[in-house]
Formats: structure tokens, C-alpha cells, sequence
């Protein structure tokens, strides 16, 4: 176990950001508040996807927060979803930047021929965030999609 370090006030408030920005982004996507979910990233945002993490090439890669609108309302084709964040660990801290790996188990509730179905996805992402106006804000995401489970619901 790692030894604990005394932090600032301002640097605890910072890693208390960057944690509620990660969480943001899952209540968004389970609420369908894609403008919500837009407004976490910057402009120039570069976000990555990784259906399946082994491979090196991404399987979508984005350049603005205007490319996420489709990506964010793809959501709206599950009955239901919901994104549990697990540990999420800042790697570096500076006062305008930050990068930092987060856990996240993703659960998309299908319905098809009024038969449900349940899909979970083992999520990471390694983030880059920066501090704008006081705000902290996605500048890149990649998301690794580790492993896919479906299932039938009852």
C-alpha cells in the first residue's frame, strides 16, 4: 500500500474535479443528456475508441466536441443504461492539465421482439484533462473496450 502524502487544499479540490468530471460523463450517458455530456470536453477534443483494447488501432477517433453528437445519441438505442465508475487514479497533476486512468462497468438494457437483453461492457479510460476558466474539461479520452458479456434478461 502506498504511503499517504499530504496535499493542498487546491490540489484536493483539483483531484475532487477531475473525479465529479468522470462521473458526469456516466450520469450524462445514462440520463441521455448528450449536450451535458458534450459540454465535459473541449472544442478541440480528441476522443478514441478501442472496441477491443488488444488491438492498436482505434475503431473510431474523433477531433471535436460537434463529432460526439452522434456517438453520445447512439446511446438512445438501449431500453436503459447504466455506467458504474469504478477506481480511478490521476496519474499526473499540474494547475491547468491532468492525466488519469478510470474503471467503469457499462450495462445497456436491450428490447427486441419484447424480449429483453443486457449487455456489459469492461470499460477504461485513460483521460487528459485541462483546467479552463476554473473548469476542468476532457482534451482527449480513450476508451478500451476489455471485455463484452451479453446476456438475456428475464
Amino acid at each position: 500500500m502506498g504511503k499517504h502524502i499530504a496535499v493542498s487544499p487546491a490540489e484536493a479540490a483539483d483531484r475532487l474535479a477531475i473525479r465529479e468530471l468522470v462521473e458526469a460523463y456516466a450520469h450524462c450517458a445514462d440520463r441521455r443528456d448528450a449536450n451535458g455530456q458534450m459540454s465535459l470536453f473541449t472544442e478541440d477534443t480528441h476522443f478514441v475508441v478501442y472496441m477491443n483494447a488488444k488491438d492498436r488501432a482505434p475503431s473510431m477517433e474523433l477531433h471535436s466536441r460537434e463529432a460526439l453528437a452522434p456517438v453520445f445519441a447512439d446511446l438512445n438505442k438501449y431500453d436503459a443504461t447504466t455506467h458504474f465508475v469504478g477506481q480511478s487514479t490521476i496519474f499526473t497533476l499540474t494547475a491547468e492539465r491532468a492525466t488519469g486512468e478510470a474503471y467503469c462497468l457499462a450495462h445497456h438494457v436491450t428490447v427486441k421482439d419484447g424480449k429483453r437483453g443486457l449487455m456489459i461492457a469492461s470499460l477504461r479510460y485513460l483521460d487528459t484533462c485541462v483546467k479552463i476558466d476554473g473548469s476542468w474539461l476532457f482534451i482527449e479520452r480513450r476508451l478500451y473496450v476489455d471485455w463484452l458479456e451479453e446476456r438475456a434478461l428475464l
